[in-house]
């Protein structure tokens, strides 16, 4: 399941850094911070649900 969600983080923070060097492709930019956010924050809350089961 991390694998997972770092291979995303990744993807995310790499369609920022391409969004944000074109000009023309902000908006994809400002997806790859939302998606990258999210990501973040499903995954503390996965972790935390997981600790809360044990």
């Amino acid at each position: 399941m991390w694998t997972v969600l770092i291979i995303l983080l990744v993807i995310w923070v790499v369609l920022s850094i391409v969004g944000f060097a074109f000009e023309g492709l902000f908006w994809l930019g400002l997806i790859g911070i939302v998606l990258f956010v999210g990501t973040v924050v499903f995954g503390l809350v996965r972790r935390s649900a997981a600790k809360k089961k044990v």
